[in-house]
Formats: structure tokens, sequence, C-alpha cells
């Protein structure tokens, strides 16, 4: 029979609510070190620890770890059944059941099956669990400690169950981006800032990782650490990030929702790229990695706002998905968040140097039968502002949507070029008028717009005019957790400060009505950072607070001109 293994990599936690998690585990390294990983078959087991520190056997489940996505594999405990044996065994089997606000431990591991199938999707669970024994039997394995122990432990407490009606819950998470991996004596300096992140703010409900959790490319410009050039490149790199101490703590702890950047596939990547057979061999070994280490964890279509709302008009075909999409939403305590991905969706065309060919969110749709990421963003905005009034809603994007840099503010031929040249929303000024025409047209309150990438944390207000007025809404960049070049990127003297400033014009009209977009920009800081932010319903504040990598406040410049290591204390309207 076969043994328990100790998982290669994880816990992870991933996707929480009241009543369900998302558990990640990848299995066992010791197939394919040994050259059979065709032949053999893997499988989780997960089991849930009592009030008595012990896990029962009617506690214990399979699922599977598919060799298509890297021999890892989820369990979404609270939703999905064991594995059966046949289709009565199914109708019988039960979710193991969560309640909102309760702390639990799991524990998980993986084991081998002899079985040499095709492709795992094609296996049904009937055939695989023929070779298993019971998932109860393994009820002693599970209790082991010491170093006869095979498991690796998650722990996590489900959200407080927040009914529609009420919006008076408080949230607080972290957010951050960019963990450059380092050399490999600074391999402990790079993972030094996700101790702070558990030990001293472990109150929070989530973490928001958005962009630049692995970097799989070579950075040429400064120092290059190596090229990811194949699969088990890719894989390596995962391993490293995830399987150092202080992150692998976290991410076992915390539900952590995360989205990709250039650097898990290249730098500045755009799918024009793709057109290229190398490119194209390239980001299917990052997209491969990509969804088996960071997407498969987070929530999916099934999870989406749109299914448990009623759709009139065209807005019934955004309960249509065929394919998977890298982009999702999630409410926590009815707060609504969209995570875009704004890089394997992003086309910079054919005209050199023009920009309104640009799309960062995909190619506009021909029908709406056929919603584009676009429209399902828009469509979002208008719905949270219907269903959920003034909440704060959160875009999360790895890319920034403001501040621009000041070689890109200005008008006409030259700062179009440069523009162009830029990873940020300042390219795509047709996907990024349409976002902002929708926010005015529909009155859609506090907004705000979660951000990565550029190695220089700061916040932003943005200010409508001209046709548009009374919109409150913001821009929060935290960047980065670890980038020893702070000489090389994120020089706060590089990003505009104020729009409207004649050193620095950088005044957005909106493309298609009337309404011109503004912006102020403060709280810049190079050093290593994390951010918290905590929503006061009762004093319709938004707090945001950079801390470093020793989990001390950061000192920054507020809103008001003074300089101090308090929290900024945003305004926002009353919900």
């Amino acid at each position: 029979m076969s043994t328990l293994r100790t998982p290669s990599l994880g816990p992870i936690v991933g996707h929480t609510t009241d009543t369900s998690c998302r558990l990640w585990i990848a299995a066992s390294d010791a197939l394919d070190e040994k050259g059979v990983a065709e032949d053999i078959r893997t499988i989780g087991v997960i089991g849930v620890v009592g009030s008595n520190g012990r896990v029962a056997g009617e506690n214990i489940f399979y699922f599977r770890l598919r060799r298509e996505y890297h021999r890892t594999g989820t369990f979404n405990l609270g939703v999905d059944l064991n594995l059966w044996r046949n289709e009565a065994e199914r109708k019988q089997l039960k979710p193991f059941l969560l309640s909102p606000a309760t702390h639990y431990r799991v524990r998980m591991a993986s084991l081998n099956v002899d079985d040499a199938g095709s492709i795992d999707d094609e296996v049904p669970s009937e055939s695989v669990v023929q070779r298993l024994p019971a998932a109860s039997a393994w009820a002693n394995d599970l209790n082991r400690t010491g170093i006869d122990k095979m498991y690796v432990e998650a722990e996590f407490t489900t959200h407080a169950s927040a009914p529609a009606a009420d919006p008076s819950q408080p949230l607080s998470f972290l957010l951050g981006s960019c963990r450059y991996p380092g050399l490999p004596w600074q391999r402990k300096d790079s993972d030094a800032i996700f101790g702070p992140m558990l030990n001293t703010q472990g109150d929070v409900q989530f973490v928001l990782m958005v962009g630049d959790q692995i970097y799989a490319d070579e950075f040429n410009r400064y120092v290059p650490i190596g090229r990811a050039d194949s699969y088990k490149e890719f894989e390596e790199r995962y391993h490293t990030a995830f399987g150092s101490p202080n992150i692998s703590r976290l991410l076992a702890r915390k539900p952590t929702y995360m989205i990709l950047d250039d650097h898990e596939i290249e730098d500045n990547w755009t799918q024009d790229r793709i057109g290229k057979s190398s490119k194209r061999t390239l980001f299917n070994w990052a997209m491969g990695a990509y969804m088996s280490y960071q997407w498969s964890h987070g929530p999916r279509f099934e999870d989406s706002y749109v299914h448990g709302r009623t759709m009139t008009g065209n807005d019934v075909y955004l309960k249509h998905q065929a394919v998977n999409q890298l982009f999702y939403d999630f409410s926590c305590a009815n707060y609504p968040f969209f995570v875009l991905d704004t890089r394997t969706q992003r086309f910079l065309d054919d005209v050199p140097g023009a920009l309104t060919d640009n799309h960062l969110l995909g190619r506009p749709s021909l029908h709406p039968s056929e919603p584009s990421q676009l429209d399902r963003l828009c469509a979002w905005l208008v719905h949270m502002q219907k269903d959920r009034g003034n909440m704060p809603k959160f875009i999360v994007s790895s890319s920034v949507f403001v501040p621009n840099g000041v070689d890109t503010a200005g008008e006409g031929e030259r700062y179009d070029r440069r523009k162009n040249e830029s990873d940020a929303w300042s390219a795509f000024p047709s996907t990024r008028s349409t976002v902002l025409e929708t926010i005015g047209r529909n009155g859609v309150q506090n907004v705000v717009f979660l951000s990565g990438d550029i190695h220089c944390s700061n916040i932003s207000q943005l200010e409508f005019s001209n046709g548009v007025q009374g919109i409150v809404a913001y821009a929060v960049t935290s960047s980065a957790f670890y980038w020893p070049f702070s000489f090389a990127d994120g020089d706060p003297a590089g990003y505009v400060h104020d729009s409207r400033s004649a050193q620095t014009p950088d005044s957005f009209p909106l493309k298609n009505g009337p309404g011109v977009m503004d912006y102020r920009t403060w709280a810049f800081t190079q050093a290593d950072n994390f951010a918290r932010i905590d929503l006061h319903p009762g004093t319709a504040e938004m707090l945001v607070q950079f801390y470093d990598a020793d989990g001390a406040p950061l000192v920054t410049r507020k809103q008001d001109d003074s300089v101090n290591d308090q929290p900024q204390r945003l305004k926002l309207l009353p919900w």
C-alpha cells in the first residue's frame, strides 16, 4: 500500500469565505527525481484537526494532484467532496461544513499510486480510488508527531458572515508586490518582510500580492539571474519563492490572493510577442506554472458575483464563460474586489507610436454575447454601485493606474511615444477612458485602485471636473516587497505629484464624453514595504499605512504635507 509523503511545497491558504476555504499543496518531488513520473498518479490527502488536536477518520478526504498542473492541487474545504468509488457512494457524500468566523487547522499530505494512465482529466475518480484504502485509513498517519510526521499544516479563520443589508463591517488587509529573489546570499533578505506581515499584522482578513511574485526572466538591465527557459526552471522559481521560511508560514496561515505581472513571464510582456514561436513556447511554460502555483488557489468563475445576481438585457451574457480566465472577482465582508489581468490580455497593436490601438484588458468585444474583460469590469462597477451603494469598491491592477511618469506628462507625438513605452495605464488611454467614463456616468463612488510594479509606493486621489463632479476615488500603490536596486528604479521624482502642475501637466480628458480626470499623489517611499489598508464604516475612512521589512511604520509625507509615521486617513463618502 502507498504511504503518505510530505508535500514538496505548501500549504497555501487561498480563496476563503464565511463557509469555505481553498487549500493548496504540491506533491512530493521524489517522483521526477526518479524519472518515473509518467507511471505514477499523485493524490492529495487532507484531514481536519478537531478540538482535541487530532484528526478523526471521518474528517479525511482525497483530492487530485494533477500532472497537467505540475502535480499541484486544491481542496475547497466546505464545498468539495471526497473522491468516490462509484455513483452510489458519490450520492451519499457530503462536504465538511465550515462555520463563519471560526478558526480551523488542517493537515495535508500526498501519496503516490501506480497507474500509467494518460491524461488526468480523462481518468474518472472511480478509477483513481480503486487503488486506495478508505480515506479514514490515514488517521494514524495524520496524527503522528515529531520526526515521523509526513504532513504539513495550514491554519485559517473563515470570514464573518456579512448580510448584504449590513454595510457596517470593518475590513483589514495587506497589499504588496514585486519580490525580487536576490542572488544566493540575498535570499534571507528577500524573505524578511513576510515575517512581520504575519507576526505583527495577524488580525487582517487576507493578503493581496499584485504581481511579480517570481522573477522568471533574465533581468538583464542590472543583474542577470538567468532566464527560466524550461518547464522545470519555471517550477524551480516558484519553489524557491514560496518555499522560503517566512513566506511559507504566511501563505499557510493567511488567505492570499495573487495576480501576475510581467516577471512571471518576461519583462514588459505583451501578447503581441506570442506570434514568435519561441515566445509562444515561453508563454506556455509560464502560464502552466502560473496557473499551477498562483491561479489554482484563487477564486474561480463559479465564485463570481454574477451567479448570485439577477441579470437583464446583455448582462445575462456575463454568466457565460467557456474557458478559464485569469481575472476574477470576490468579496470579503461584502466589500467587492475585481482583480484584473493586465498582462496576458494587453496588446500594443501595429501602429507605431500610436496609443488609440492599445488595449490593456483585451481587444474590444465585437458582440454583446462575448463580453471582454473590460466589459465585465465596467458591468461590475455599475452593479456594485446599484447593489451595495457607496461601499468601497477595489480594482486590483498590477499595472499602475496613477501616477504616471513625469517623462509621459505632456501632449504631442513626443509624449505619446513615451506613453507608448510605458508599462502603466498611461499607454492605454482608450481602456482608461472607458473605465473612468463608467465611473462618472454611473456615479460609482469610493473606487480604490490597488497596484504594485513601480518599486515606489504612494497614495493618489483622483479628481474629476468638466461635467463630472462629486466622485470620490483613490489609488494605492505598494511596491516592492524586496528590491535591492533603489538607485535604478522608483525614484519619487520620476512620478507626477500633481497632474495640474505646469511643470508636469497630466490631465486626462475622457474620450467619449465630458469630464477630465486629474490626480494628486503623495506618500512616496522607495523602501521595501507592504501596505495595510483598514476600512472604518463608522467614520467613513480608509486608513493606509506602509511598513518596512522589519514591520515598522514608514515615515511618509501625508496629504496635508505633514511628515510622520502615522497612517494616512482618507475620507470616503459614507456607506
